[in-house]
């Protein structure tokens, strides 16, 4: 069938729908098979859910719309925001006057700026569309205005912040989700600020906005929105009713990141335990939601059954990694031990996430740790000797990187690695003073060694990247907060940091007669 819908139809739909007193509608296929019949109220219809029907990658569902309007009104808001949010192919208004089609409505995506064009306002009988051919050629259109960047396959993400800090402070977080979206390979196509007055328990931000966003996100090709603050799981479900999009949050998107780099069996059981008990946490009424990011786990009827089946499953699975670590544990127990037996003082390299940690165990012990230029990029604690003059040496070693909002998962997880840091008679606490927030950065390494109890460490701190910036601006930096200056990437200037490590760990503040040479 070419037409969108045929007169037949249309005239029983009117006829039924003025005798009942009711809205009407029917959803038809591409192969022009009516899939679904609705019978509405005076005011409206109901879309049933069309999980038989996937949008996928695709840009158009493959379904058109036609229902009544018992007062012969034009589309009406809703209308059109069921257009775009579910994608379907086309929505059509057939306006009923004594029982007889008389007004006909239609809208569709467009390709190009503005998401909808309204085709026609027009005696029924009057309108006429080779429908087939049509949507042929708009799909196409649409297929190439999805194409934002040619031969990128990385997933595409919105970012949205929904806070009540100054927007100020949420750009500067979302400067920082934006780095954590990179390290997991995702390319950021834009971004969404809201400072409501009152936060929407439902979907977080404003249900306006989010249907706004939705349909912006669906326009560009969008793979996935990712919420700065931590949803619960009942607005994660809330906002995926609304979109096949997937919808993550801050924690899950560390998550992924940690999973992605955990190269060490230590790393991984960590990571997967993290893994396991966010989702533990998220079953619980994710409906379809789960089943499109997690494997199928049902909401409804048989699926409760499915879900609890699932909840134990998590369970027996956090339970033998639980036991896995603390075997691991007693492992890394031991090596304590050897080494306190040794008698080799370590120093822990610690500090904000990318700050250079892996390029300055490198630099100082001429090894080959992994380094890149991402957030998490390492994961996994590394340890090497380093040499002194007259015969002394330490052990260095490089710890996982902290961040702002360090997920408790995540915090709980590798909490037996972190305890390692309780062995180190001193910290060096590595700043990348070419960061803007690197104050900021500052103070959530404190923070975190507060929850450890390790505030009471001897620590050094040290400005890493000092040729980053202007020698007045690192220089009255390094004095404010008595750090001292380096570049990871130049050993010549060490010479201080090292004089400083071997005064505070082998003469207790006496400085010795001979001068530090560094090798």
């Amino acid at each position: 069938m070419d037409k969108l819908i045929t007169n037949d139809l249309a005239l029983e739909l009117a006829a039924y729908s003025h005798e009942l007193g009711r809205q009407l509608a029917v959803i038809i296929d591409r192969a022009s098979v009516i899939c679904e019949v609705i019978v509405g109220d005076s005011g409206g219809i109901m879309i049933p859910e069309l999980s038989d029907y996937p949008l996928g990658r695709k840009p158009l569902r493959g379904l058109r719309l036609i229902h009544t309007h018992l007062k012969n009104e034009p589309l009406t808001t809703d209308d059109l925001t069921d257009l775009a949010l579910l994608r379907l192919d086309f929505i059509a208004a057939i306006g009923v006057k004594n029982g007889l089609p008389d007004r006909f409505y239609t809208a569709y995506l467009k390709p190009g700026p503005g998401s909808l064009h309204e085709v026609s306002n027009v005696n029924f009988y009057n309108f006429h569309l080779d429908f087939q051919s049509f949507i042929r050629n708009l799909e196409d259109e649409l297929e190439k205005e999805r194409s934002i960047i040619k031969n990128d396959t990385r997933e595409k993400a919105i970012l949205i912040s929904v806070s009540d800090k100054q927007i100020s402070e949420q750009e500067e977080s979302l400067d920082e989700l934006m780095e954590l979206a990179h390290s997991s390979n995702v390319n950021v196509i834009g971004r969404v600020v809201q400072r409501p007055r009152n936060f929407n328990p439902k979907y977080l931000i404003g249900s306006g906005k989010i249907k706004e966003l939705i349909i912006d996100a669906l326009n560009k090709g969008t793979d996935m929105l990712i919420f700065d603050q931590n949803l619960s799981p009942a607005q994660t479900k809330a906002v995926t009713d609304l979109t096949e999009l997937k919808v993550i949050d801050r924690t899950q998107l560390i998550l992924d990141i940690f999973a992605s780099r955990a190269k060490s069996r230590d790393g991984k059981v960590q990571v997967e335990l993290a893994q396991l008990k966010y989702r533990l946490s998220h079953l619980t009424g994710k409906g379809t939601a789960m089943s499109r990011l997690a494997g199928g786990i049902g909401g409804r009827g048989p699926g409760e059954m499915k879900l609890e089946i699932d909840r134990r499953r998590i369970r027996d699975k956090i339970n033998l990694l639980e036991k896995e670590l603390k075997k691991l544990s007693l492992a890394r127990d031991q090596r304590r031990h050897r080494r306190s037996k040794n008698s080799i003082p370590i120093v822990s390299i610690v500090g904000y996430t990318n700050a250079g940690k892996s390029t300055l165990l490198n630099s100082l012990t001429k090894s080959n740790t992994f380094v890149e230029d991402k957030m998490f990029a390492t994961l996994d604690t590394a340890s090497r000797r380093l040499r002194f003059p007259r015969e002394k040496e330490v052990l260095i070693t490089d710890t996982v990187g902290f961040i702002m909002d360090l997920p408790e998962e995540l915090m709980a997880a590798f909490k037996a690695t972190l305890e390692e840091l309780e062995d180190a008679a001193l910290f060096l606490h590595l700043v990348d003073i070419s960061n803007p927030r690197f104050e900021r950065h500052m103070e959530s390494v404190e923070k975190i060694f507060k929850e450890l109890k390790l505030s009471d460490k001897p620590q050094i701190i040290v400005f890493n990247k000092a040729d980053k910036v202007s020698k007045e601006e690192a220089d009255n930096s390094a004095l404010r907060f008595n750090a001292e200056l380096i570049s990871a990437l130049d050993r010549s200037t060490f010479i201080k940091l090292l004089d400083e490590i071997e005064l505070r760990i082998f003469f207790k503040g006496t400085r010795p007669l001979d001068p530090l040479i560094l090798y």
